[in-house]
């Protein structure tokens, strides 16, 4: 399949990959073409922004080869792709960044491999001006598999100072695609885990977005940028298919399950797939927002709870007692619920001090330590969403604690970068710190749908 697409990446986290990336895909909606966004690594908040850059059009798509293997990558992302004029594929950190200890795995440099795609490398270039080929040139030799095919000039300070830089690269061999003066306007704001989602603050991120697309309007060559993405060969086929991933759900002539999913301004972080696993596994899926609705949905057999900012809500979450109450029955009554970070915190008995759902024995509270990274586990007894045994690789990102981390039967047993236990279980509840990418851990919806349809069955 030809799929037009750019990797935009950068020398380091900061340099402008947000705003270059977001501004391109609005820019390229705006001129009529079908843009396609995607997101290496796990992040949830960029993929927001992203699909509101290309007017919700698609949802922000994540491709992450730990999380989902490097053999799933080029699938997932020809089903985000489908159809479309354009796709461009923010990267994550530096261009060569990946999983720490395992060389190139799940960098940008190891996506666009994956990929076949041309790399586009947006510079800070507000201290320097000759050396910046250096810089370019030393990024675009390091792995010759990797194709950096253009450069956008980033914090730019004057018509001198771009004359400079353009003038020092014209020896590096790789094409300058664009110059961006420094802008207070495009900023966006961020907190304890990174950029404020869009949800939080739809209005003022519309006009951030529309800011950054005429940024880079302004400063890039988005002929030869949409040339360059034109360039890249043919991706071969299938496109991940959620129907052949979603493993056995619900029994045929028994209806479709209502999976009831946590979203609103508190639980702002999923992947698409999941709602698309879920769906094709045979649940039909409702969201619902915690912060607003004082029930579940009618009919409700299965809770997902995702990540997101509890601790920001915590006094409205509180102040929702029938919803609280609600989902308190929920579990009581057998009904698998998946819980993962912001919904490990919501299922507690409290958050900073204010009352949760009670659905575990613990208690939750910020802290100032940030918990990131890679994770191996094993599912260490059979659960909703996991047979005993089962190994998945997750992430964890929080600066909270919940105390006592792990309930006496708990949710994963942790093989790397540590071993540790963490997480809860108990009937039909799966509460945990670890994020998981359902497309990485083939079965997980259908066992989770198939735990509904009894329930929902009776049984």
């Amino acid at each position: 399949m030809r799929v037009p697409r750019l990797v935009i990446a950068a020398p380091s986290s900061g340099s402008g990959k947000t705003t270059v990336a977001t501004g391109l895909m609005r820019a390229f909606t705006d001129a009529g073409l079908k843009v396609s966004p995607h997101k290496v690594g796990p992040d949830y908040i960029d993929p927001g922004y992203h699909t509101l850059a290309v007017a919700g059009a698609r949802p922000g798509r994540n491709l992450d080869a730990f999380l989902c293997g490097p053999e799933r990558i080029a699938p997932l992302f020809l089903r985000g792709a489908e159809g479309c004029d354009l796709a461009v594929v923010e990267g994550v950190m530096g261009l060569y960044d990946g999983a720490s200890g395992q060389g190139e795995l799940a960098s940008t440099a190891h996506v666009a491999k994956l990929l076949k795609a041309p790399v586009v490398l947006v510079v800070d270039a507000s201290a320097q001006s000759r050396s910046v080929a250096a810089l370019v040139h030393g990024f675009a030799s390091w792995d010759p598999r990797v194709r950096v095919a253009g450069v956008i000039l980033n914090k730019v300070g004057s018509d001198r100072h771009e004359a400079l830089l353009r003038e020092a690269l014209a020896e590096s061999g790789v094409e300058v695609l664009g110059a961006l003066r420094r802008a207070e306007d495009v900023h966006t704001p961020s907190r304890h885990l990174g950029l404020v989602p869009v949800a939080e603050r739809a209005a003022e991120a519309t006009d951030a977005v529309a800011a950054q697309a005429a940024q880079v309007r302004a400063g890039c060559d988005l002929d030869a940028l949409l040339a360059l993405a034109r360039s890249a060969p043919p991706l071969a086929g299938p496109a991940w298919d959620p129907a052949a991933e979603a493993g056995v759900g619900a029994p045929a002539g028994g209806g479709r399950p209502v999976i009831a999913v946590a979203g609103g301004a508190a639980f702002t972080f999923a992947y698409a797939e999941h709602t698309e696993l879920l769906t094709a596994a045979g649940a039909e899926v409702v969201p619902f927002d915690p912060l607003r609705d004082e029930k579940l949905p009618d009919g409700t057999a299965g809770l997902v709870v995702g990540g997101g900012f509890p601790e920001v809500y915590a006094p409205e979450l509180s102040a929702n007692e029938p919803l609280r109450a609600a989902v308190s029955a929920l579990a009581a009554g057998g009904a698998p619920v998946a819980a993962e970070c912001a919904g490990l915190l919501y299922l507690a008995r409290s958050l900073d001090g204010r009352p949760m759902c009670g659905v575990l024995p613990a208690e939750a509270r910020m802290s100032g330590r940030l918990t990131l990274g890679y994770r191996e586990a094993v599912a260490l007894a059979d659960n909703p969403l996991a047979a005993a045994g089962s190994r998945v690789r997750g992430h964890e990102f929080h600066r909270t604690v919940i105390e006592p981390g792990a309930g006496a039967c708990p949710a994963w047993g942790m093989t790397h970068p540590e071993r540790r236990v963490e997480g809860f279980t108990h009937g039909g509840v799966h509460a945990s710190y670890l994020h998981v990418h359902w497309a990485g851990a083939p079965g997980t919806a259908g066992r989770l749908v198939a735990h509904a349809a009894r329930y929902a069955a009776g049984g």
